[in-house]
């Protein structure tokens, strides 16, 4: 008997390989804007953040400064341009969807945009895994993770209990905002460091690893 009656996948880091990607090429343009930013700040500061904590973060630090209005539209440009030259699946994600696609319903719940999260798909073939129906960014709610908003956004479309929801999560962003839902979730640490995940039901460093948990 299936123990959940619907995953929620988060996207970058889970199902896609772009965590390094996207924070190497936010560092650099941060640095290049005059905001010294590493790789391993990028990932501190943003890693599974709505696109607008970069912008909160940036006037915290420095003095109300803003970012430059195109500031969302080029650093996507930047990324999507690096995707559908370097980026590819996570080890063992298209196998692990094969496996729910035949179980159990699943969608994404990512602080993407939509338009981030569907050229990702494209570019690493796992788009006839996912109807649009499946798809939710922060920018469907008001507010992205920590807050359970958009956790339960997507149970509520899917039409699961949050407590019959599970989701797999590379963030401590994700991770506390499904707490915050009420939902079981398990850090996968391939690139964050267990002790962050801490606040998990479980941690796992292999996706085969989800099959037995379900």
């Amino acid at each position: 008997m299936l123990r959940y009656d619907l995953v929620i996948f988060d996207n970058d880091g889970v199902l896609v390989d772009s965590e390094p990607l996207s924070n190497r090429l936010l560092a650099d343009y941060l640095t290049e804007l005059g905001y010294p930013t590493t790789i391993e700040d990028s990932y501190r500061d943003f890693m599974g953040a709505a696109a607008h904590t970069v912008h909160d973060v940036i006037a915290e630090r420095y003095d109300g400064a803003r970012l430059p209005s195109t500031f969302d539209e080029d650093f996507h440009g930047l990324v999507f341009a690096s995707f559908r030259e370097q980026l590819t699946p996570v080890a063992g994600a298209a196998e692990l969807l094969a496996f729910v696609q035949e179980r159990l319903p699943y969608c994404v719940a990512s602080s993407a945009h939509h338009e981030w999260i569907r050229t990702a798909h494209e570019v690493t073939g796992l788009s006839p895994f996912f109807r649009d129906d499946q798809l939710f960014s922060a920018q469907d709610v008001g507010r992205g993770k920590p807050a359970p908003d958009l956790f339960l956004h997507a149970a509520a479309k899917m039409g699961v209990a949050p407590e019959r929801c599970v989701v797999i999560e590379d963030s401590p962003l994700g991770v506390a905002a499904a707490r915050a839902a009420g939902m079981d979730v398990y850090g996968y640490a391939a690139l964050t460091p267990r002790e962050r995940l801490a606040g998990a039901t479980g941690i796992i460093d292999d996706l085969g690893r989800i099959r037995a948990l379900l």
